[in-house]
């Protein structure tokens, strides 16, 4: 779903001279204005997005993303935008231009090619679910904002849109599924519950209802009564008989044409499919068989260091049972809810007062540490992040799930932090949004750097103070094994034939994690194939270049100068960060 400076900030981009004329200052302003009118015509076409970076121009929309006009709008804009860049001379080109360049021509071909992929066929997961994102819309908790009338007016028409693409839906899977395009039964067992949850006879119950118990008290009395009315039949009529539609169509008749395997490419066309998410989520060449490599010879790494942690704790027994007794032990799990939210809470200001060592520069965006909702906590995964608003009414959100504590341990907060708020997700997002870059890369981003930055970010925890403990030590272990886990796991459901049950099997003989996180991981790499894969081949990157930083610039070497180098221009491919980070080197050597 869609996911912010300072004075002295060496991320400002270089401003060009005033008085710079000639080809290269043409070719520069050029690709300014390829990507401003992209970004433009691409938030017309995708409302919410436009909400979600704070352009409300939009918020009485929502869009029919999966029905066949929208995504043929979408493919020609693409080609348009693709065509337009490639006629800039890229020679003529330097710095940041030179950048933008490179970084929207890619992401132009990669979405022409993801098109060609038949995803719309299969719109519902357990994990990505338009269902479960509009009920955090609609409930007031998200970015459509219900400060004004004209907000509460323009949610209306979201609803209006939202109907028709649940209809769209059940057309899709229907097509989908004559086509042997079909989603696994595992997974669209976990959805069922999810749309049951907005199934309500009184619709006062339901999450949408939420904002009119909440409507602000600066409201005059014929507005109350207008919008609650409006609200109340729009929620009767419209939003319960579309998600009792979608989930009657799912049980009744989608379940039986559902398929009872799960790997991708089992699929007819699958294996191209595969092969397309293995590239984009990663941004790299590697191919599915590579990753499963890298994703062992990490899982042997991690293990040894496990080892020596268990012996330092003086546990005698293998790692299995050192597993099974961190589970059984009641020392390592909080009894309440709040207890574990505040565990959170309470890193804020501890790892605030460290930050400085390693980084030059902070957010000015906020962020605040909620419990996932109720209505998807039993598939959500253990934490998450999302971006605050841009115009800064709404701080960014570190959601916790505290759905079975028991398989929250403690030991995992201090790593946990570290990759969701500071100095991961929410470090990073929110300075990348506070950046003077074109629009869509402030607001764009690629998985294999936020995530890898998120888990390098883990990797930072004894340079800040944290992993004193050892089991803080080594649950920070634990959360970097299950990241390597899914460089096996996922590349061995989806192009070595491994059953779910095989895919549980490792994750659990070579991590702590319990039964229901176990579960929820597996499935989420079922559901949405290769996105895990960004995690770990990310950070294996940063990581590997601020060791060839290291080692090139000897004493010159600045960790704070390289944080910011590494986060200065934004969510980059990987490919083209490693260029970057070549050629500062090479300016540092001078």
């Amino acid at each position: 779903m869609p996911l912010i400076l300072l004075i002295s900030c060496a991320g400002v981009p270089p401003q060009p001279d005033a008085s710079a004329t000639g080809p290269a200052a043409s070719a520069a302003e050029s690709v300014t204005a390829v990507v401003e009118a992209y970004y433009d015509e691409n938030l017309e076409l995708n409302p919410i997005f436009a909400t979600f970076v704070g352009d409300h121009r939009y918020d009485d929309r929502f869009a029919n993303s999966i029905g066949p006009e929208h995504l043929s709008r979408q493919l020609a804009l693409e080609r348009k935008y693709l065509a337009a860049i490639r006629a800039i001379d890229r020679a003529s080109l330097s710095g940041q231009a030179l950048l933008t360049w490179e970084i929207f021509e890619q992401a132009r071909r990669d979405a022409i090619e993801g098109l060609a992929m038949p995803s719309q066929l299969v719109p519902i997961n357990q994990f990505f679910s338009t269902p479960n994102f509009f009920a955090q819309l609609g409930s007031g908790a998200s970015a459509h904002k219900f400060n004004t009338v004209e907000d509460y007016e323009n949610f209306l028409g979201r609803i209006d849109g939202f109907e028709v693409w649940m209809d769209q839906a059940i057309s899709n899977m229907r097509v989908g599924a004559r086509q042997g395009i079909v989603r696994p039964k595992i997974l669209m067992e976990r959805v069922l519950p999810q749309l049951a949850a907005h199934i309500k006879d009184d619709i006062t119950e339901t999450v949408f209802y939420r904002v009119v118990d909440n409507m602000p008290d600066s409201f005059d009395a014929a507005d109350r009564e207008r919008l609650s009315a409006a609200y109340r039949q729009a929620i009767a009529e419209q939003v319960v008989p579309a998600y009792r539609r979608l989930h009657d169509f799912i049980r009744d008749e989608y379940m039986a044409l559902a398929s009872d395997t799960i790997a991708l490419t089992a699929l007819p066309g699958g294996e191209p499919w595969y092969a397309y998410l293995v590239r984009q989520r990663t941004t790299t060449d590697l191919t599915p068989e590579e990753i499963h490599a890298i994703g062992l010879a990490e899982v042997e790494r991690i293990r040894g260091e496990m080892e020596k942690v268990k012996a330092e704790v003086g546990f005698d027994g293998d790692l299995r049972a050192f597993f099974d007794s961190l589970r059984a032990d009641p020392r390592f799990y909080h009894d309440e809810p709040e207890q574990l939210l505040d565990s959170y809470r309470a890193l804020k200001a501890r790892v605030a007062a460290a930050t400085p060592a390693l980084f030059s520069r902070m957010p000015k965006a906020d962020f605040e540490v909620r419990a996932v909702e109720k209505f998807r906590e039993r598939s959500a995964s253990g934490a998450s992040y999302q971006r605050a608003a841009p115009d800064g009414s709404r701080p960014g959100i570190f959601y916790v799930n505290t759905y079975d504590l028991k398989s929250r341990p403690k030991y995992m907060a201090e790593a946990l932090y570290l990759h969701e708020a500071v100095p991961g997700h929410h470090y990073q997002v929110a300075l990348t949004q506070e950046l003077d870059l074109p629009r869509f890369r402030r607001f764009g981003g690629y998985t294999a750097y936020v995530e890898g930055w998120g888990l390098y970010a883990e990797t930072l925890g004894p340079e800040l103070g944290l992993y004193t403990d050892p089991y803080q030590r080594f649950g920070a272990l634990d959360g970097e094994m299950v990241r390597a886990i899914r460089l096996v796991v996922d590349t061995g459901m989806h192009a070595r034939g491994w059953s779910r049950e095989q895919a549980l099997e490792f994750m659990q003989s070579n991590s702590s994690i319990g039964d229901s996180r176990a579960i929820s991981e597996v499935e989420r790499y079922i559901a949405i194939p290769g996105q895990a894969l960004a995690y770990k081949i990310g950070q294996l990157k940063i990581s590997e270049l601020r060791q060839r930083a290291e080692t090139a610039l000897g004493p010159k070497f600045d960790l704070r100068e390289f944080h910011t180098e590494v986060l200065k221009d934004g969510s980059l491919p990987l490919s083209i960060l490693e260029r970057k980070i070549d050629r500062w080197i090479e300016s540092q050597q001078g």
